[in-house]
């Protein structure tokens, strides 16, 4: 983990910053009463569909007797409309098939009656007796099968969408085979503790999140992370449970108990996300409220006051109350955003994107400016040798080669970026002897008997070796916002010293930051801000290099806080990207938190409102532009069942609808809002996910 850094040392590095999260979980409290107030389960907060259970209406005795149902509407209709049979005798045809149909509604039914508060359930009760009681039997009958066909398609198309965090519990194996005393065995996961070695062979799933201990292999982590490449797995690098390995074989310390797993963490907030409720489902649901029971007393005003004022037939106007009563049945804008918000959610957590509820969906999906922090993010967070320039006729390899043997002395982060540097090229080097640091400078020491040294710009003027030629490209190395580690000869014994050469050394762009910026101007991010404790010169240079709007340097984490703040007050959603600790207190400040590279990483997952499992900057292009298209679809949802009722209500009251009409036009807006909200389940073709993870049948 990063952190962030705000005044500069002589060397051009910055100093460490910590920063608390009281903030952030001050802002997640306020959320978690928010989300009490708006769903404590007290009855004034139903939208209508209380007390059904879906899981019920996709039991195999619930769809078995619709079966049964719709083949006693279909014999009965067909005896009817041949006139094979009376009316009055294939009226128990269709009674048989009422009871068939809508048996699973009485509970529900009597339950909102009692309390006078007419839920959906109710509605199709009353409208079914209302027809029977005007020898509409087969329209009756027909009511009820197609309600309890709408109903099962709401848990069908509600089970589909939650199937990517079933599918992810299926992807971790149920034992893991343990090395106990010098051998082997399988062990169920729950019973392997923490530091025991576990043995993966090729083509299997890891259980368990741990460290490679021996073996080498290409692991396939997209369970995980979202990513479709393998990630080449040694000695040492972490790996999580549920990914998958490849051709190698591998020994894993354990580090984390079943329950506390990088993929056990992911499902249960993914779960917790799809329990809260977005604000557009508050909405329906506050609508559904009020409009359930006023429709039901329009209805009964319709039964009742034409017949009784103006002299209407009581069998017509009863009629139309019923069509009414069907056409009132709010399945379609009920259904319309819970589904869309967990086929979202399920679709970014394919991706390897965890998003806390559907509210900071719909964030994302409003976003109009973004800030980011710089160290890890923009750049990767660690510095390392950029470029090695000559200015003697000593090699690349010698300059390389002195300077790693004064830094493998220091623990500093520009010696250890040398020294990685020197073993990456396999530069070999012997420990300099008489090792002597200068402060905020550099250091000195022997090398085979020769006074050698290391430092930055300052140093140089010190040890008077720099002239005009090696005072113009520190000039330009600085001027890029890279730091420089100067090699030379000591100035000894009347000699006047000398540069060999000038390795310079950044805290490198990622590589495909720039694309990633231009993706988020495309996806309609109007400002895109950098944030940074690095000076001001740095932050410049590098949000010039990768296309990013302002930078601002030179900051601690209030003044980050400050300048998110300012952000809010300009633009109507805010995200800040970060480390999601570091950066807690800004990323808390604004509307939605996102934290980088979140895979294995706690208090990352738990801190942010989204977590990209990987890091990857791309994935918050993809995610506003998953999150647009999420409050599309329920925009679109919620009009056109809103839209088609008050069509319908207006046909109604001119006696141009009926029973059949309005059942069929119920069930169908129903099925279009869930195919329309199915669709953000479907993974693009540039975003190949292995099927073991969210593949719905």
């Amino acid at each position: 983990m990063k952190h962030e850094k705000h005044s500069e040392s002589p060397d051009g590095h910055d100093e460490a910053g910590d920063r608390g999260d009281a903030a952030h979980h001050e802002k997640h409290e306020h959320n978690h009463e928010h989300e009490r107030d708006h769903d404590d389960g007290s009855p004034e907060h139903d939208h209508g569909h209380e007390g059904h259970d879906h899981e019920h209406t996709q039991s195999p005795a619930t769809t078995i007797s619709l079966a049964i149902s719709g083949v006693l509407v279909a014999v009965g209709l067909g005896l009817q409309w041949s006139s094979a049979m009376a009316p009055e005798s294939a009226r128990w045809i269709f009674v048989g098939a009422m009871l068939a149909g809508g048996w699973f509604l009485l509970p529900s039914a009597w339950a909102s009656l009692r309390r006078l508060r007419p839920d959906i359930n109710l509605l199709v009760i009353i409208a079914a007796i209302g027809a029977s009681v005007v020898n509409q039997w087969g329209e009756a009958a027909t009511v009820v099968f197609l309600f309890g066909v709408a109903e099962w398609l709401e848990g069908w198309a509600d089970r589909r969408a939650r199937r990517a965090v079933e599918a992810l519990l299926e992807i971790a194996p149920k034992v893991a085979m343990v090395k106990r005393e010098n051998n082997f065995t399988e062990v169920p996961v729950a019973e392997v503790k923490v530091d025991e070695t576990i043995a993966v062979k090729n083509g299997m799933s890891i259980p368990l999140d741990g460290e490679v201990l021996s073996g080498e292999s290409a692991v396939n982590q997209a369970p995980i992370t979202g990513e479709s490449v393998p990630v080449d797995k040694k000695k040492g690098d972490q790996v999580f449970a549920g990914t998958i390995n490849g051709e190698g074989s591998l020994e894993v310390r354990v580090t984390k108990a079943a329950g506390d797993t990088t993929l056990a963490k992911i499902i249960r907030l993914v779960k917790d996300a799809q329990e809260q409720k977005a604000p557009s489902q508050q909405f329906v649901d506050v609508f559904a409220q009020y409009y359930t029971p006023a429709v039901t007393i329009v209805a009964l005003l319709i039964f009742l006051v034409p017949p009784l004022a103006f002299h209407g037939e009581w069998n017509v106007w009863l009629y139309r109350a019923c069509v009414l009563l069907i056409i009132a049945c709010p399945c379609a804008l009920v259904i319309s955003t819970p589904v869309s918000i967990v086929a979202g959610l399920a679709a970014l957590a394919k991706r390897g994107v965890l998003v806390k509820g559907g509210a900071h969906l719909e964030s994302i999906g409003r976003l109009d400016a973004l800030a980011l922090d710089k160290t890890g993010t923009i750049t990767e967070g660690k510095p390392r040798v950029l470029s090695v320039t000559r200015i003697s006729q000593a090699s690349e390899d010698d300059i390389v080669r002195a300077a790693a043997a004064i830094d493998d002395h220091s623990a500093h982060p520009l010696a250890a970026a040398v020294v990685n540097y020197a073993r990456e090229r396999k530069v070999d080097f012997k420990r300099a002897e008489n090792y002597q640091a200068k402060s905020g400078r550099g250091a000195e020491a022997v090398i085979d008997g020769h006074p050698f040294f290391v430092g930055n710009h300052r140093f140089t003027h010190e040890l008077g070796v720099c002239s005009p030629e090696i005072e113009k490209l520190l000039g330009e190395i600085e001027g890029r916002g890279e730091s420089v580690v100067v090699v030379g000869h000591r100035p000894h014994d009347g000699c006047k010293g000398e540069v060999l050469g000038i390795i310079a050394i950044g805290d490198a762009v990622r590589p495909n930051a720039k694309e990633a910026i231009a993706e988020l101007h495309a996806v309609g991010v109007k400002k895109i801000v950098m944030l940074s404790g690095d000076n001001q010169r740095t932050a410049d240079f590098i949000a010039r290099q990768v296309g990013i709007d302002e930078a601002k340097g030179d900051l601690l984490p209030d003044d980050k806080v400050e300048a998110i703040k300012k952000l809010c007050a300009s633009h109507a959603v805010v995200g800040m990207v970060g480390d999601g600790v570091n950066d807690a207190p800004a990323m808390a400040t604004a509307s939605v938190g996102i934290a980088m590279g979140a895979a294995g990483t706690d208090a990352a997952i738990e801190t942010a409102d989204i977590a990209l499992m990987k890091d990857d900057l791309g994935k918050i292009a993809e995610t506003i532009r998953l999150g647009r298209r999420t409050l599309r679809i329920i925009r679109f949802n919620i009009g056109f069942a809103l839209t088609l009722k008050a069509l319908f209500l207006v046909l109604t009251l001119l006696g141009h609808a009926s029973l059949w009409l309005a059942i069929l036009a119920d069930t169908g807006a129903t099925l279009l809002v869930v195919a329309n909200a199915l669709r953000l389940l479907r993974v693009p073709a540039d975003s190949p996910v292995p099927n073991t993870v969210g593949a719905s049948k």
